[in-house]
């Protein structure tokens, strides 16, 4: 099949954000126009929503957590004093 080149115009900060997102999906943004494209034409109607996943299980926080982990099994946490206070 026959590739055509398709450009869009966008505000700086969006382009940025969408291909971070798309990033997120695990697809370039070409990738991710073309699959609208095709579900656009299939279904004539805008047929899909895709969400990022939940960031708690994101590379960069289950790094942290994996260090916090690690931390707390070899001591090496800061301790708080616990304050009590009532309710009124």
């Amino acid at each position: 099949m026959a590739q055509a080149t398709f450009s869009v115009r966008m505000d700086d900060r969006l382009k940025k954000d969408f291909d971070s997102l798309c990033s997120d999906f695990g697809m370039s943004m070409s990738t991710a126009i073309t699959v609208f494209a095709k579900a656009v034409v299939r279904e004539r109607k805008i047929p899909f929503e895709i969400s990022a996943p939940d960031p708690f299980y994101s590379e960069k926080n289950q790094e942290y957590l994996m260090k916090s982990l690690a931390a707390y099994k070899n001591g090496n946490l800061t301790q708080h004093e616990l304050i009590e206070v009532e309710d009124e």
